[in-house]
C-alpha cells in the first residue's frame, strides 16, 4: 500500500487509539473514507487520528463505537478517550463516572474529606495543590483535576437529575482543609445541598462506633436498568464491580449505615454550629 504509515501503538495512549482504530477498520476492509463517511468525517481526518496528528474527541469517540459495534464494550472507542483525556486519575475512575453521569441514583460514603460532587471550587483547590506540594502530581495536573470534577458536578444537573444520597463521616466535617474561610463555605454549600430535593445528606456521628459498616469510601450506583455497581479504591488502582454477589451486601450494609446516622435535619444542624464556630 502506497504511503502507508507504520504506527507505534507503544509510542503513546493517542498512539494506541489510532493503531487500534486502523486494525478495527482494516479487519472490516473498510477504507478510510468509507469509516470516516459511518463517523461524519473525511477520510483525512480519519488518517490523522490513525497516526496520531489528531487528537480524538469524545463525540468522535462515541461516533466511532456505533459505526464499529464497541458501544458500551470494555473496549469502547469512548472509555479509551476518557483514559487519554484524564490519564492522571486513578486507573478505573474514568469508567466509574461514565457510568455515575448515566444513574438514576448515586449513594456515596466518605471518611475525612468531604466527597468530591459536594466540594467547592476551593475546597478542590486546596486538595489539588496539597498534592502538588507533596509532587505527587504537577500544577497541570491539579488544574485538569479541579475542571473535571467540576464538569462531574455539572452533569448532574440536567433534566431529569439522579436522586444522591450522601453519609458522610463526622471527621470530613471536623477536618479542616484550607483555612477557616474555604472550610466555611465547604459547610455552607452543604446546608445549601440538603435542601434540594434530589439530595439526602445525612452524619454519620463519631459515637456510632463499631455500628459504622465500612472503614472505606464506598460508591454505589443504580442504573436506568436498575442494575447496581459499586466502585472501590485502593492506593493505587480504583475498580468498578458490577457482580451482584458481592454489590448487593455493600447496598444492604449502606442502608444500615443510613439507619445508625443522624437524620438530615440533625446533620444540617451540626454543619451550621460547626459553620458558626460552636461545637
Amino acid at each position: 500500500m502506497v504511503n502507508r504509515k507504520e504506527l507505534n501503538p507503544e509510542a503513546s495512549a493517542q498512539a494506541a487509539f489510532g493503531a487500534r482504530l486502523r486494525m478495527l477498520r482494516e479487519e472490516r476492509g473498510w477504507t478510510q473514507d468509507h469509516l470516516g463517511a459511518l463517523v461524519g468525517c473525511s477520510g483525512r481526518h480519519i488518517s490523522a487520528i490513525e497516526t496520531g496528528r489528531k487528537s480524538p474527541t469524545r463525540p468522535f469517540s462515541i461516533r466511532a463505537d456505533t459505526a464499529l459495534g464497541m458501544t458500551g464494550s470494555t473496549k469502547s472507542f469512548e472509555r479509551e478517550w476518557r483514559e487519554i483525556k484524564h490519564g492522571n486519575l486513578l486507573e478505573g475512575f474514568p469508567e466509574y463516572v461514565g457510568y455515575e453521569g448515566r444513574a438514576v441514583e448515586i449513594r456515596l460514603f466518605e471518611i475525612g474529606i468531604i466527597p468530591g460532587l459536594l466540594q467547592t471550587p476551593e475546597y478542590a483547590q486546596v486538595l489539588a495543590d496539597s498534592d502538588v506540594q507533596r509532587g505527587s502530581i504537577t500544577p497541570d495536573q491539579a488544574a485538569e483535576r479541579v475542571s473535571f470534577l467540576a464538569e462531574r458536578q455539572a452533569a448532574l444537573a440536567r433534566a431529569r437529575p439522579p436522586m444522591v444520597l450522601v453519609v458522610m463521616d463526622e471527621s470530613c466535617l471536623r477536618h479542616a482543609v484550607g483555612g477557616r474561610e474555604v472550610m466555611a463555605a465547604q459547610l455552607q454549600r452543604l446546608a445549601e445541598i440538603a435542601a434540594r430535593p434530589n439530595w439526602v445528606l445525612q452524619v454519620a456521628p463519631f459515637e456510632i462506633g463499631e455500628r459504622r459498616p465500612f472503614n472505606l469510601p464506598v460508591n454505589l450506583l443504580t442504573l436506568a436498568d436498575r442494575s447496581v455497581l459499586a466502585y472501590a479504591e485502593s492506593q493505587a488502582q480504583g475498580h468498578v464491580d458490577r457482580e451482584t454477589a458481592s454489590v448487593v451486601p455493600l447496598l444492604t450494609a449502606y442502608h444500615q449505615l443510613q439507619a445508625e446516622s443522624m437524620s438530615q435535619a440533625a446533620s444540617v444542624a451540626m454543619i451550621n454550629q460547626l459553620r458558626k464556630g460552636t461545637p
